[in-house]
């Protein structure tokens, strides 16, 4: 009876952490994380003022024969500086999505909750995010996935981008690369070597790695910030093939389903 008993509560266990495995890859109604069984990694760049990266980034890409995601806000989409390329990304085969078009901050940073736009509003700006791509040649059908703005949102506006028929994306948690646009003003700044030894390390001490990750990075950033994670890219991407990953845009991964 004992052992039958144990054999319950083990099972209730490992039912209730695999239950919790998965609910942890969807936060506040946005998908963070892919399939961790699947050794896929999608890295993911966001824009809205700075390209400082661009030319750094699409040749250690290209050098490498690696696809990944672009989230620019309309802004940046419009910005001629900027036109060309944006277009050799996608003459390239990456995938390029929308991040609002203004860069607006959805929801207060201390009271997730409290949601600091419209539904008119939240719809009106990424519309005119989707307009200034389709300048580019990229359609709402062609970029399902929305990463919001800041990166910061809460379940309101992951039910609004539903609205829209599009899917809420966001990076995933446990490393320092999205801390790459901080500057050495900011009580939170993260040096490019913490950064890469905090990816190293998630990856060496998790069971399942870096499997299933979208890893943020910039695509530019403040010029105060000296010392440019995007530099390092490569040796980034050198890291993630030894180790074995498919590095995919996000359109590649094997996501669970919104609701799990």
């Amino acid at each position: 009876m004992m052992i039958f008993r144990f054999s319950l509560v083990s099972l209730a266990l490992m039912l209730t952490m695999s239950l919790t495995s998965v609910a942890q890859q969807i936060v506040h109604g946005a998908i963070v994380r892919a399939d961790t069984t699947q050794k896929k990694i999608a890295i993911v760049f966001t824009a809205d003022e700075f390209g400082d990266g661009a030319d750094i980034i699409t040749d250690a890409l290209k050098k490498e024969g690696v696809k990944a995601s672009f989230f620019f806000t309309g802004r940046f989409y419009r910005n001629k500086t900027f036109t060309k390329k944006i277009a050799q990304l996608k003459a390239d085969g990456h995938y390029l999505g929308p991040h609002s078009d203004q860069h607006l901050l959805y929801c207060d940073w201390k009271k997730r909750d409290s949601t600091l736009v419209t539904q008119q509003q939240f719809r009106k700006d990424l519309r005119k995010n989707y307009a200034a791509m389709k300048k580019f040649g990229i359609s709402k059908s062609d970029a399902h996935f929305f990463l919001p703005p800041y990166e910061w949102y809460n379940k309101e506006i992951a039910r609004w981008t539903a609205a829209e028929n599009l899917q809420l994306i966001n990076f995933t948690g446990g490393t320092l690369s999205n801390a790459d646009y901080t500057t050495p003003d900011m009580k939170n700044y993260r040096s490019s070597e913490d950064i890469l030894q905090s990816v190293w390390q998630y990856e060496s001490q998790r069971p399942a790695g870096l499997n299933g990750f979208l890893l943020l990075l910039h695509f530019g950033t403040d010029p105060k910030r000296t010392d440019k994670l995007y530099r390092r890219l490569p040796e980034l991407l050198q890291f993630l093939k030894a180790k074995g990953y498919e590095l995919v845009s996000v359109d590649q991964l094997n996501f669970p389903q919104p609701g799990l």
